[in-house]
């Protein structure tokens, strides 16, 4: 089938569309009727950040099996979907995400399917656990609604052997570490991650990190994902750019790949500093170390509180050890100056944001809390850091300018860094819900900054590409059959701060492997994902069609 007219906002190469699909068509056997489904007549972007072209998209199965001119070469299907006038694009690879994927939150994934994401990475920031294996058979068993991958992390075997400890390990310890870590490998994760910004992780000293990805770096295509030690905002300072070297040196050093989870400088001091960072990086590609970013669409982060509020020191041997200090008279004044100076750096106590369990106190910032309580800061997050760690945002933390800079690197990804809602959980940061179509909408359709084939290449081919994977990510016979259709027309990221649980808008169709996950505008509420095993491989049988 052929339309008439091509996406809008898409500039179309008409005199290369033909000749090479149909030569494609005939290489995989376009004359045989056996497809399922049918996308006719959609601009196709494949992936490669190639200038889209008009052609039908054939699924037989859980396989992309034709690309091309339908009517010209005999090609049918059961199902066949008139997408003409719509962008026809691989699935989107989420490369720093949070998703839960379980029946609390919601198996079926649909703030990330409505983003038109079919795929996810776990096991971030240094949670990933070791026991690999009996997360994705638990995934295979129960059903979930995009594919995911994990990682094991640095911070979990850490705290698995050390605990809380604020020291180096012994070396009976550190092996242990690397028995866990290559427990993870051989059950399939893809590396090792890293959340040297958090607790325990921040504990380690960069050898003990390289050590452990010497053991990720025995298995082939291992990566190194790291939330870095310092993005502008820790403290103790370690420096932006240091921290930036530190993470590239610990894949370099150990032979893995490098990819920076949500890579951006933060806090008002390093407003327009992402050229620096840059280059370190680039210098790093230019000498031959495969380093990578992910592309994070929002200015706010979100973490927790005890990370921005409180020094790691305090919290050196857990919870209970922490609160014998804040009873401590001599230790809370120390603790009182240390975290007014951990504030400044983040904008204040008005731009810490909850985003928690606890309903009295969601939707407030810290300095709210504090008014009404009739506390200052340091002592509102403490009374509330008595009752266990709380979620926060925190809102402008990142430059624009900065986050427009990075979204026209060519090695930089896209992820959410997104945690899925549920019933426990009634605010979250936007992210979950807007992330792709944000970048999509503000920087491709509003502003005209990067390219829409460009972009769709950050979010599909150039993540496959990074994951070594050799039959996803792009829009080819043969390859998964993780599409999403797009009305341009439509693209909206509807989550706010104030009303994040609100699906984007303009995903009108995602398959995930090959089945229908949204159709029309609607979620199918499948399980279709897949569990994948490093490099790609599927983990266990077959695709589920339905249920959650």
């Amino acid at each position: 089938m052929r339309p008439t007219s091509p996406a809008p906002g898409i500039p179309v190469d008409h005199s290369a569309c033909w000749i090479p699909l149909i030569v494609l068509a005939a290489a995989c056997g376009g004359n045989d009727d056996s497809a399922d489904v049918l996308l006719a007549g959609g601009s196709v972007l494949d992936g490669t950040g190639s200038e889209p072209v008009v052609a039908d998209v054939a699924v037989a199965g859980d396989r992309i099996v034709f690309v091309g001119d339908a009517d010209a070469a005999g090609m049918t299907a059961t199902d066949t979907v008139d997408v003409s006038g719509l962008a026809v694009t691989p699935g989107f690879i989420d490369m720093h995400s949070h998703a839960e994927l379980n029946a609390e939150h919601g198996r079926d994934a649909r703030a990330f399917l409505f983003q038109g994401i079919t795929t996810v990475a776990l096991g971030m920031d240094g949670g990933g656990s070791a026991e690999v294996a009996a997360q994705l058979a638990a995934w295979e068993e129960d059903g979930i609604g995009v594919n995911a991958f994990l990682f094991v992390g640095h911070n979990s075997v850490r705290a698995w052997v050390m605990g809380m400890a604020d020291r180096a390990p012994t070396s009976t310890e550190l092996d242990e570490m690397r028995g866990l870590v290559r427990q993870g490998m051989e059950e399939g994760a893809y590396g090792l991650s890293s959340g040297l910004f958090y607790l325990p992780g921040n504990y380690a000293e960069t050898e003990e990190v390289i050590e452990l990805n010497r053991v990720a770096a025995e298995y082939p295509g291992a990566i190194y994902d790291t939330h870095d030690r310092d993005l502008g905002a820790a403290y103790p300072p370690f420096g932006y750019l240091e921290s930036t070297a530190e993470g590239i040196r610990i894949g370099e050093e150990a032979g893995t790949k490098v990819i920076f989870s949500h890579f951006n400088a933060q806090g008002a001091h390093n407003y327009g500093r992402a050229p620096e960072g840059a280059a370190l990086i680039e210098a790093a590609r230019a000498r031959g170390v495969e380093v990578a970013g992910a592309h994070h669409s929002y200015t706010a982060t979100q973490s927790n509180l005890r990370s921005y509020t409180i020094p790691g020191w305090a919290a050196a041997g857990g919870d209970t050890a922490m609160v014998r200090r804040f009873d401590h008279p001599d230790t809370v004044g120390i603790l009182d100056a240390q975290t007014r100076e951990m504030l400044a750096i983040r904008g204040g106590a008005d731009r810490i944001l909850f985003a928690d369990r606890r309903p009295d106190l969601n939707g407030k910032t810290l300095r709210q809390l504090a008014d009404e309580w009739g506390l200052d800061a340091p002592a509102t997050a403490r009374r509330i850091l008595r009752d266990g760690n709380a979620a926060v945002m925190n809102l402008g933390l990142y430059d624009g300018e900065n986050l427009r800079y990075l979204a026209q690197r060519d090695w930089m990804m896209t992820c959410t860094d997104g945690r899925d809602p549920g019933p426990t959980r009634p605010v979250t940061h936007p992210r979950a819900f807007g992330s792709f179509t944000r970048k999509i909408r503000d920087l491709v359709l509003d502003e005209q900054l990067i390219t829409l084939p460009f972009t769709v290449r950050s979010m599909t081919g150039l993540a496959a590409d990074f994951l070594e994977w050799d039959d996803r990510g792009y829009l080819r016979e043969g390859y998964a059959a993780d599409i999403t259709v797009l009305d341009l027309e439509a693209v909206d990221d509807m989550a706010t701060y104030e009303n994040p649980h609100q699906y984007s808008r303009g995903t009108v169709h995602v398959l995930v492997n090959g089945v229908f996950a949204v159709r029309d505008g609607e979620a199918t509420m499948a399980l279709a994902g897949r569990p994948l095993l490093r490099g790609g491989v599927v983990y266990g049988g077959e695709v589920s069609d339905g249920g959650q």
